[in-house]
């Protein structure tokens, strides 16, 4: 067991950011086409958290064009770049899935609002950016030391 446990510590985002069910995010995930990659934008709301460790997912539901779509993302995926708050929300569940009966003005989230809910939701979004500049200055790092070896290489194998 121990084994298991020091492999998922190893995978796990110290980036992960904590953000809450009936928040409204915004995930900015890696799609990955060919040889190329981009960026993907799903913006939605939190409809719930499940499981603990490296494990654990979010499910996020967005209408789109009339048909609300929901996705599972997990939480500590390297594909993930980063999770920012839009707008954080009031529930009293920890699982919203009486939003997907929900039409019109009922499958709204209230706001939360207050006196530090700004300034708190401000600091958790630059915490996000800084963590995503940070990891992809690291891919970035790791992209080029492979790319100077393999130029090595090729450099050998020419003469």
């Amino acid at each position: 067991m121990d084994i298991i446990k020091s492999i998922e510590e190893k995978q796990r985002r110290a980036s992960a950011q904590g953000f809450n069910v009936g928040d409204t995010v915004k995930v900015f995930f890696k799609i990955v086409e060919g040889k190329s990659e981009r960026i993907q934008i799903y913006e939605g709301v939190v409809l719930c958290i499940r499981g603990a460790g490296t494990r654990q997912t979010f499910t996020v539901r967005k209408t789109s064009y009339g048909v609300g779509v929901e996705r599972v993302f997990p939480v500590h995926s390297p594909r993930i770049t980063k999770v920012e708050i839009t707008r954080p929300g009031k529930v009293r569940r920890a699982k919203l899935y009486y939003l997907r009966d929900a039409i019109g003005k009922n499958a709204k989230v209230k706001a939360l609002v207050g006196g530090n809910v700004a300034a708190e939701l401000a600091a958790r979004n630059a915490r996000a950016d800084a963590a995503a500049a940070a990891q992809e200055a690291e891919i970035k790092k790791e992209f080029k030391e492979e790319h100077a070896a393999e130029a090595v290489d090729d450099k050998k194998k020419k003469k």
